[in-house]
């Protein structure tokens, strides 16, 4: 009974706890699914990094030509002019190129920079977006808004996946990547993530970003080590969340699963290491007691009914959290938000091992290659 308890008694205490997070996230991202109609909107410029074709590509920067927002200029950047797919730039788009590469930082990073320095000088904020997810036409208001607190130094989303056609790695990875957007939520938050994500020009420039990024092997990763050393918030906006609709096979989503945990593993350790100890314990309190229910043990029955109704909640609840936050996907979520309630006992697994995968490969920097998780579920090195 030793080692059931050791498992389970923590394992629902901790699922208690992030149900009752889940429950203030809930309360927050109600109060901020208004319209931004009385904040201050400064001029701004967007910044779109490509890195070739993208699944709905075309439409995905119509999008983000098309946003209700009174003053903005949309840059989209490549390495060269060849890594823009044909016919997708909407009119009056800015293109700026991030040039050859060299010993200096990946791709992806030297087209952010190239985008920064393209950008007009009137611009008073700046907005990083992704080509490979659909924003709503709020997303630029909603990430303006939380910026007119000086303490406030970035304000973010996140990507929901909402693959169609739906299939079972498609939908599972769905389910496992709503606990990394369930992060985000009132108050300060752990991450940054430039699909989604706007600061001040000023703030850019005082936390010397530019400089950082051009020995950076992680864009993400330095933003938010500069935002902490100023002591400065990161704010969430619920209304710019990103969706995302590609399909993966079980190896493409396993693989790449695995790589962006190896990256948080370098940018948020603490982060990192919280989630492999929970995850431990969830796994091992259903172990214990699926083992002890096996054996007749009515207690271990109830035990196991609790640990995963709790689990089931959590995922009910950030799917309803994120029907609110897509209310043009509502059919999606009519047809396919069950899964995030009946696979989140299997995603947890999923999840052990990909954490334990990312904890025996190392600090997710091998031999200078640096992978990210995009739409397409394709290695980008």
């Amino acid at each position: 009974m030793f080692w059931f308890w050791f498992f389970v008694g923590p394992a629902l205490a901790l699922a208690v706890l992030a149900l009752r997070g889940e429950c203030k996230r809930a309360r927050f991202v109600a109060g901020r699914q208004e319209s931004q109609a009385d904040a201050n909107l400064p001029p701004a410029t967007v910044i779109v990094p490509l890195q070739g074709p993208e699944d709905g590509l075309r439409e995905n920067l119509a999008a983000l030509a098309a946003l209700d927002y009174p003053d903005y200029e949309l840059i989209v950047t490549a390495r060269t002019a060849s890594g823009i797919p044909p016919a997708v730039l909407p009119s009056g788009v800015i293109v700026a190129l991030g040039g050859a590469p060299d010993a200096g930082p990946s791709d992806r990073i030297r087209n952010l920079i190239a985008g920064v320095r393209a950008s007009r000088k009137r611009s008073q904020i700046l907005a990083f977006a992704t080509g490979d997810g659909r924003v709503g036409r709020n997303w630029l208001r909603a990430l303006a808004a939380p910026l007119e607190d000086p303490q406030v130094a970035a304000s973010t989303a996140y990507c929901w996946y909402l693959p169609e056609p739906p299939g079972f790695w498609s939908l599972m990875c769905s389910v496992w990547n709503a606990p990394i957007a369930g992060l985000l939520g009132p108050g300060g938050n752990p991450f940054v993530w430039t699909g989604a994500m706007a600061l001040r020009k000023e703030v850019f420039f005082e936390l010397r970003i530019l400089e950082a990024w051009r020995t950076a092997l992680s864009e993400d990763g330095t933003l938010i080590r500069a935002i902490r050393r100023a002591h400065r918030r990161i704010a969430f906006a619920p209304a710019a969340m990103v969706a995302r609709s590609g399909r993966t096979s079980a190896r493409q989503f396993l693989r790449l699963a695995k790589h962006q945990m190896d990256l948080a593993r370098a940018d948020l350790p603490r982060l990192w290491a919280a989630a492999l100890v929970a995850h431990v314990f969830y796994c091992g309190a259903m172990a214990a007691a699926i083992t002890a229910t096996v054996r007749g043990s009515r207690g271990a029955e109830w035990a196991l009914v609790a640990q995963l109704g709790l689990g089931m909640l959590k995922g009910v609840n950030r799917a309803v959290l994120a029907r609110a936050e897509f209310p043009d996907r509502d059919a999606w979520f009519k047809r396919h938000a069950w899964v995030h309630a009946l696979w989140v006992p299997l995603a947890t697994w999923v999840w052990l091992w990909v954490l334990l995968s990312s904890a025996l490969a190392g600090a997710g920097r091998r031999a200078g290659r640096r992978y990210r998780l995009t739409q397409a579920f394709r290695a980008r090195a």
